[in-house]
């Protein structure tokens, strides 16, 4: 489980809160000596604040005199940063986004009069778009990805008009809509970032932090999930390199999105003889 107060995972030597009934490191407990069990010891979190650690900041002041305070989480450009990593939080903050869209939209998305078709491309570009935002940076876990499955699977039964109890299947209801799985569609978009990345040189910064090395201790346990860790199952499951993604129209039709065509935009291809 993971600690209630530093978000890693605890072993043996910790206590369980009796409010919010998470279980607390012995470190963040603010207990001294050995831990005894206690049907009335509360976190600090509960509590308010944070006294039982001292390696973390609450308080941040600045030469003018101005304070700054420490918080758990922030939202910047739109996209949610948690303090103990991972994409927990922004997945959560983009699916409410995603639901309020859909609300803001129901009169088209729902009526039963609209076209399925128009649906799904109205859906496609509103909805799943906010759904998706920022998604090409994270290091997603499983539970993040189900989490994002489960949001666009009521949305897609919504806009269809059927229920569990019609026993129909989602991958039926996707192809109706003519609309891509939420998975299938932020491994793509990750995919294309990483290929970006891929074609910079190496003395770029945005390319050069994939490779920095965070000075401290490891704690036990496995490591947090990282996003290049993701990008090497996607390259596993598709059976792709990464140094074909040096040439960007065939890395795009290899991860499935086709380059364009200039004929299609109004250009024509003109023959040299």
């Amino acid at each position: 489980y993971p600690c209630g107060v530093c978000n890693k995972g605890v072993g043996i030597n910790s206590i369980e809160c009796a409010s919010c009934r998470a279980w607390i490191h012995r470190r963040c407990s603010g207990i001294k000596g050995k831990l005894k069990p206690a049907s009335d010891y509360c976190c600090s979190k509960c509590r308010g604040g944070n006294p039982g650690r001292s390696d973390v900041l609450q308080q941040i002041s600045l030469e003018g005199g101005q304070d700054l305070e420490c918080v758990d989480k922030f939202c910047y450009l739109g996209d949610m940063i948690a303090a103990g990593g991972g994409a927990e939080e922004a997945s959560r903050a983009r699916v409410r986004c995603a639901w309020a869209k859909f609300k803001e939209l129901a009169p088209i998305l729902t009526s039963r009069g609209a076209s399925l078709k128009v649906k799904g491309r109205v859906y496609r570009s509103c909805v799943q778009r906010v759904l998706l935002y920022g998604s090409e940076t994270w290091p997603v876990t499983i539970e993040d990805v189900q989490r994002m499955e489960r949001a666009e699977r009521m949305m897609v039964r919504w806009m269809c008009g059927v229920s569990l109890k019609n026993r129909i299947s989602s991958a039926e209801l996707y192809g109706r809509l003519g609309v891509e799985e939420v998975a299938v569609v932020m491994r793509r978009g990750r995919l294309r970032w990483f290929g970006h990345l891929e074609r910079k040189s190496k003395e770029d910064w945005v390319s050069a932090c994939r490779d920095v090395d965070v000075a401290g201790s490891k704690s036990r346990g496995r490591c947090k999930k990282t996003w290049g860790e993701c990008v090497r199952n996607d390259l596993q499951s598709l059976g792709l390199r990464a140094e074909y993604a040096q040439d960007k129209s065939t890395w795009r039709s290899l991860i499935g999105k086709k380059p364009s065509d200039p004929c299609k935009h109004g250009k024509m291809d003109v023959k040299r003889k």
